[in-house]
Formats: C-alpha cells, sequence, structure tokens
C-alpha cells in the first residue's frame, strides 16, 4: 500500500504528480521524489520498482521480511535496512519494527513492516526543516534514520525499569517471587538480545555511510550522520549493559533458589528426624512379643509417652539452634 509520495523541490513539497510519472517530473522540476510505502504486495512494489529502475536484488530484499540492519549499494541506489522498536507500557515488552530505503540520486522509497516502523512523522519534521530538506535525499535517509533512532531512547529506558523491578524482586526474599522471576528474567534477556541486534549492526552501517566516498552522501549530512553513529554506540553500550546485568541477575537467583531449597530439605529433614523417635518406640511394642521389658509395668504407657515427648522436644530444640528450623 503507497502511504504517501511527493515532490519535493528546492526544500519545499512541489505539487503532486501521478505515481507512474513522478520520478520523471521530479527531474524536470530539478528536485527529488519521496515515496512511501508500507507492506506492500509485489505487483504494489514492482510498479514503483519499475518507475525508478530499482535494481532485482534489491526489489527482492525489500519483500523479504526480517532482515539485520545493514547498508548495501546497487549500481548508484543504496538500500538501507533499520530495525525499528518501541516499548509497550501495558505488557512491558518491546515491538519491533522494520524499514527499508532505496536512495538514489533524485528519489527514495521507503517500505515498512510492522506498526513500530511508521515514519510519518519523520516526514513531517523534516517538511518543517527545508535547509535539510534541500541536501536532497541523503537528508531524507538521515531524517529516518535518526528518528529510528531517537525511538530507541523509550526503549532503553522501558529496560532498565523493567530490570529495576527484576532486582528488587530477587532480593525481596521471597521464594515464591525468586521462582516465578526467572521465567521473567528469561523472556526480558530474550527481548534485550533482539535489541542488541537491532541497534548493533546500524552502528557498522553508519560507519560505511560516513567512511564511504562512493556512497554519494551529502558532505554536509555526512556529519549528522557520523552524530547519529555515536549515540547508536551509546545504546548499544547500555543495551550490552543490560545483557551482563541480566546474567548477573539470573545466576544470583538461581543461587538464592538453590538455597531456598536446601533450606527447605533441612526442615524436612529436622521434622523427619523429630517423628522418627516416636515411631521407633511405637514400632518396638507393636510387635506384641510375649516377653518384652516393662510390658506389664503399671507406668509403662506414660513412660513411653513422656519419654517420646522428652526426646522429641529436645531434638526440635536442637534443630532450632542450629537454624534447621
Amino acid at each position: 500500500m503507497i502511504v504517501d509520495s511527493a515532490i519535493y523541490v528546492d526544500g519545499r513539497r512541489s505539487a503532486p504528480a501521478p505515481l507512474e510519472k513522478i520520478h520523471e517530473a521530479s527531474r524536470a522540476r530539478g528536485g527529488f521524489a519521496w515515496v512511501g510505502l508500507y507492506e506492500p504486495t509485489e505487483d504494489e512494489f514492482g510498479s514503483v520498482a519499475g518507475e525508478f529502475g530499482l535494481h532485482e536484488l534489491a526489489i527482492r530484499a525489500a519483500i523479504k521480511r526480517h532482515q539485520r540492519p545493514k547498508v548495501e549499494r546497487y549500481g548508484d541506489t543504496l538500500f538501507v535496512v533499520l530495525k525499528a522498536a518501541r516499548y509497550l507500557e501495558e505488557p512491558e515488552e518491546v515491538e519491533f519494527g522494520e524499514l527499508r530505503a532505496f536512495v538514489g540520486p533524485d528519489f527514495i522509497v521507503t517500505v515498512r513492516h510492522g506498526e513500530a516502523s511508521e515514519p510519518g512523522e519523520a516526514r513531517r519534521r523534516l517538511e518543517g526543516e527545508p535547509d535539510l530538506l534541500r541536501r536532497g535525499p541523503s537528508a531524507v535517509l538521515y531524517a529516518i534514520m535518526s528518528w529510528v533512532v531517537d525511538d530507541y531512547g523509550p526503549v532503553v529506558d522501558g529496560l532498565e525499569n523493567d530490570i529495576d523491578e527484576i532486582e528488587e524482586q530477587v532480593f525481596s526474599g521471597n521464594t515464591g517471587a525468586s521462582l516465578a522471576v526467572s521465567r521473567r528474567i528469561y523472556d526480558l534477556s530474550r527481548e534485550v538480545i533482539q535489541f542488541h541486534q537491532a541497534t548493533q549492526p546500524l552502528a557498522g552501517a553508519l560507519g560505511r555511510l560516513t567512511g564511504d566516498e562512493t556512497h554519494d552522501i551529502d558532505p554536509g549530512v555526512r556529519g549528522y550522520l557520523r552524530d547519529l553513529q555515536d549515540r547508536v554506540l551509546r545504546v548499544t553500550e547500555r543495551v550490552e549493559g543490560f545483557r551482563e546485568l541480566l546474567a548477573n541477575i539470573l545466576n544470583v537467583n538461581l543461587a538464592q533458589i538453590g538455597i531456598d531449597q536446601n533450606n527447605q530439605v533441612k526442615r524436612i529433614s529436622a521434622w523427619a528426624a523429630i517423628l522418627v523417635v516416636p515411631t521407633l518406640i511405637t514400632g518396638i511394642y507393636g510387635m506384641n512379643f510375649d516377653y518384652m521389658p516393662e510390658l506389664h509395668w503399671l507406668l509403662g504407657y506414660p513412660y513411653s509417652l513422656l519419654l517420646m515427648l522428652s526426646i522429641s522436644v529436645i531434638l526440635y530444640r536442637a534443630f532450632r539452634r542450629s537454624g534447621w528450623l
């Protein structure tokens, strides 16, 4: 589905043109075209690709989902893959989306998949900065990448808040909480890994854009891209710290579970030792032999009860002092 298409001349949005003539019209006006698509079918994207002469391999890559962030070059066209992310407060999880951009000398085509990658705000923001928009398609690419990186901030804050909550649960001393939090640590670790896979390759892709002069990036835009690379590196450093912290929390949680289970075994063993005394005495005198000591003693029954109670109390107090009960 085509979300928006426009021609920009001298940093301003120009009069619209039919999609099948938008490339020719942008050249005639001395500007560039920007076409945005959302989860297009092969036929929809094929018409756009034919209009701008996109490479066959790039067309296949645009339709295929679940790609890592990267920068590739097909002739005079750059193909950029970005992973967008946003933090959902209610389920406390990260939603991912994918965004692809084809950047030519006088056009840019964006293809998005998923709800987390809607670049409409980036277009509106850029249209309010005509000086930047005059720098051409490379400025649009920067604006989209900057918008994606801006959305990483709330994700990092949300993940950090979740980790703080997990730390409180782990060190609360609640055995039930320790058992339940293991699943949450696993789920959060998986989201952190996915987020790291979305951000870490982007830093390398930005490095290639700013370091390779063959990519036809406007010199003024290269400075913005270098600043953007620094922001991405800061995000990846924090995410790597999250991975290490979660691993440490998981180890502490597992150790705490082991200690709690060991304490439970001690309690069970202590009660078993206390109960074995009356069980042993009653078992012996329940064998019903004719000749047994104290079998016909008048005080034998109360004495046996007193003996069982006394030994049980002594054992109970001993286990309490040792911390087993």
